[in-house]
């Protein structure tokens, strides 16, 4: 496991924690640079974040090997997620980064834009049963 604790500079967020193992995911894969997890407020069921291990707060912060890691994880978790969604036209990649400053992006399985862009609710009650029955038929 990675230790982060270094950060140059940035303040720990909730995703170095939780490649720290200091906050419990729904983890799908990990390499030695990126970390996959299930989204525990899904704005579609399959919901997927993709991070990077190294703490930088957008993905144009990242040296290129970052850069190259984190797009060849979103390529191969793509794919299973297209295997394990089927009926869903596409699987949305979404980079916006508000809400977390460390360089992330979503892969949401859906039919169109609108159910790409639905805003999940925060205060929704998590099923862990069921992000865990998901996480463990998506894991590498």
């Amino acid at each position: 496991m990675v230790n982060l604790e270094y950060n140059l500079g940035m303040n720990q967020t909730i995703f170095t924690k939780i490649i720290n193992g200091e906050i419990p995911c729904h983890k799908i894969y990990e390499d030695e640079r990126t970390f996959v997890f299930l989204d525990i407020h899904p704005a579609q069921p399959g919901h997927t974040l993709v991070i990077s291990k190294t703490p930088v707060e957008t993905f144009l912060d990242l040296d290129e090997q970052d850069a190259a890691a984190l797009w060849q994880t979103v390529h191969k978790v793509g794919a299973k997620l297209k295997q394990a969604f089927p009926d869903k036209k596409r699987i949305g990649v979404l980079v916006e980064g508000f809400d977390i400053p460390h360089a992330h992006v979503s892969l949401i399985p859906v039919n169109s834009g609108a159910e790409l862009r639905n805003i999940a609710d925060p205060d929704a009650e998590v099923d862990h049963p069921a992000l865990a029955a998901l996480a463990q038929k998506l894991a590498f």
